[in-house]
């Protein structure tokens, strides 16, 4: 599934909020600063001070992540997510992280792949799978 530039700019511009499960299928949503497209296939995640999120991604990658910028059309995407405590990735958030706050020393890299993307325009549009 490819994200659009709008897509794309509604994850970047303001909080987004994941949502992951455990392998008991128990939920957790939580607010991420620090989100950006990769590219139009990926999104980037600071892992700054996730816990259960991080422990549920270890056990079940199946992820949503929800855009909450009401002049754009907030989205849903939907995918895998990936933890990289080193490397290209890693040294990518560390960086992006520090040069916001000096004092933020991420744990980790998450990488979400996007497999599907839903709007969640309030309306009867609400919940439309975006082919």
């Amino acid at each position: 599934m490819t994200m659009t530039e709008e897509m794309m700019e509604a994850i970047e511009k303001d909080l987004v909020f994941l949502a992951t499960a455990n392998n008991e299928g128990i939920p957790n949503v939580v607010p991420i600063g620090f989100a950006r497209p990769i590219d139009s296939q990926s999104i980037l995640i600071a892992d700054n001070y996730m816990n259960k999120t991080h422990k549920n991604i270890e056990e079940n990658p199946h992820v949503s992540l929800v855009t909450k910028d009401a002049k754009m059309n907030p989205y849903q995407f939907k995918g895998t997510a990936e933890i990289f405590e080193s490397g290209k990735f890693f040294d990518e958030v560390v960086e992006w992280a520090q040069n916001v706050m000096t004092k933020l020393n991420p744990k980790a890299a998450i990488v979400v792949k996007v497999t599907e993307i839903y709007s969640v325009q309030p309306g009867p549009e609400a919940g439309k799978k975006i082919e």
